[in-house]
């Protein structure tokens, strides 16, 4: 891991989101059923989740459940929701690597005994300050949004910060989080299938073909490098966004 802080830089900074798409694919090529996908896919998770703050990410996102996977098979999303609360249940790893974990999304839908174990997750690993690990869990971008902007303050106009306040309220009740600099879809689909919609405006977009089970901390380190060689001008000319 010193040469990923050698290439990057202990003190990037970065907010990272990551679309882990392909589990399901991934487990059919191989003759598994699809929860065996997802459960490689939580073991992906854990790899790129130690070697993030290692090369210079301080926030990364993860989109483990959309609002519309609920139309997938009921026995699916329970599978999938039994490997979230294990995961949530053994924060051991993210506690002593300074990983604090924030779930954002709707808590109303999903089973009480996930909405338990993310509650413990997060008051276990409040502590930590190496990374800000936010796992979106029911959630949609859209819908955020829409609950932020039904929220007028009557006679006053409003202003980008104050939506970005409003709109992490609408999603998980706590401060604004920074916009994300690069976002990441694995699996070889190209959309952005409704994930940090207002977040995005200016984050620079990779899809990679790997499925989310195989993706590791060579892919991770391949999508860094290719995001620090980007020219980031925030709709200016090149020279004044150089300086």
């Amino acid at each position: 891991m010193k040469d990923g802080q050698a290439r990057f830089g202990a003190d990037t900074g970065l907010h990272v989101a990551i679309l882990m798409d392909g589990n399901g694919r991934w487990a059919t090529a191989r003759g598994l059923p699809r929860s065996e996908g997802h459960r490689a896919g939580l073991a992906a998770v854990r790899r790129v989740v130690r070697a993030a703050p290692e090369i210079g990410i301080s926030t990364l996102t993860l989109y483990a459940f959309s609002s519309h996977n609920w139309e997938r098979p009921a026995s699916e999303v329970a599978s999938l929701f039994r490997l979230l609360e294990e995961y949530f249940c053994d924060v051991t790893d993210c506690h002593e690597g300074g990983v604090r974990i924030q779930v954002i999304g709707r808590r109303d839908r999903i089973p009480p005994s996930l909405a338990t174990a993310i509650e413990y997750a997060e008051q276990a690993t409040r502590p930590g300050r190496r990374l800000e690990l936010r796992i979106a869990i029911d959630y949609s971008s859209r819908e955020a949004i829409l609950r932020a902007a039904t929220c007028p303050r009557p006679g006053r106009e409003t202003s980008e910060e104050e939506f970005a306040r409003r709109l992490a309220l609408a999603t998980h009740g706590g401060p604004a989080t920074p916009d994300i600099d690069l976002l990441i879809r694995t699996g070889g689909e190209q959309r952005l299938s409704d994930f940090m919609l207002w977040e995005i405006a200016y984050a620079e977009l990779l899809f990679v073909p790997c499925m989310w089970p195989e993706f590791g901390l060579a892919d991770l380190e391949a999508a860094m490098d290719d995001y620090l060689g980007r020219e980031r001008r925030f709709g200016r000319v090149p020279e004044i966004a150089a300086s």
